[in-house]
């Protein structure tokens, strides 16, 4: 039950990634290497704010710093016409520089403040208040990360039915005709970049409140997280609409995290968790192939199984 608890938990707490994830890849069809910056431009953002004494209010600025960043990336491939990987690596790197800046120059902050120091404020601190003493950390930060995500996902799931959201879809889907009709492809293209930076910057943002503070380094591998948690909820909606594809990469991220707890469990050395989540997207790519070859030996067998009883 405990580890249970403890890869919900984190698993929603990285869902919001999974979505940006899923935002780029899936629906815009952009390869956007931003997401390791962004995440910790959001982390950074957030932890500045908070320490100012806004903890809710951090939140939201972190999702608009990491909007900022895909800002950045959509005018790099639209306006400078960039190559989309390279445009997401030039952000990456850049964004390096700006987290280290906004983190007051050093490596890491921890969420306090004063002298001597007093810690500051977080919406799951204050949240754990209202459950009795003795209760699992665990449960209040899966609740409340719960209740964030499920608002998060369902307005990305209203947005994507309004013009602007089918905009972006349409752009993703056939960039050559959506120009042919006289949309903003390009205006598209940033506003869906835009979009899944902020989500990826929502992750950071909950991360940096929950564990109490922010780190440089905490978005190295994150592009291969997200990616795993996207094609492993794939593997339970593999076709449906925005609606169940958000649905799935929320679940994917929760199957991920658990996933990594059994790893733990096992007591593998933790300098293997990214040669593991390196296999399940590799596994995870490579299912529809297996998948699909090994149906048409079945047919194969049984066409030629048909033609000998003729025989």
């Amino acid at each position: 039950m405990e580890l249970l608890l403890s890869a919900l938990s984190q698993g929603l707490l990285y869902a919001p990634m999974a979505l940006g994830v899923f935002v780029a890849f899936r629906i815009l069809n952009t390869p956007d290497l931003t997401i390791d910056g962004s995440m910790v431009f959001g982390m950074s953002v957030c932890a500045a704010v908070t320490i100012a004494g806004h903890p809710v209010l951090a939140l939201f600025a972190g999702a608009l710093a990491g909007a900022l960043a895909g800002l950045v990336t959509g005018l790099l491939q639209t306006a400078l016409r960039i190559n989309p990987i390279l445009a997401g690596i030039l952000t990456m790197t850049g964004l390096y520089t700006v987290n280290f800046s906004v983190l007051g120059r050093q490596a890491n902050v921890y969420l306090q403040s004063g002298q001597p120091p007093v810690a500051s404020a977080t919406v799951y601190r204050s949240f754990q208040a209202l459950f009795p003493d003795g209760t699992n950390p665990n449960l209040p930060v899966a609740v409340l990360t719960a209740v964030i995500v499920a608002c998060v996902c369902a307005a990305m799931c209203v947005f994507f039915r309004t013009r602007p959201g089918m905009a972006i879809r349409a752009t993703g889907d056939n960039e050559e005709m959506v120009r042919s009709s006289s949309i903003n492809a390009d205006g598209a293209r940033i506003a869906g970049v835009m979009l899944s930076n902020a989500l990826v910057a929502l992750t950071g943002s909950l991360l940096c409140q929950q564990q109490r503070y922010a780190d440089i380094d905490s978005g190295s591998g994150m592009l291969v997280v997200g990616l795993a948690s996207v094609i492993i909820g794939q593997v339970f909606a593999r076709r449906g609409g925005v609606t169940l594809g958000a649905v799935s990469a929320v679940l994917g991220s929760v199957l991920y995290r658990l996933i990594i707890q059994i790893a733990y469990s096992l007591q593998l050395p933790s300098y293997w968790v990214k040669l593991l989540s390196a296999v399940i997207v590799a596994l995870a790519l490579a299912a529809p192939v297996v998948s699909q070859r090994l149906r048409e030996s079945r047919l194969e067998r049984e066409e030629a199984a048909g033609y000998e009883r003729r025989a």
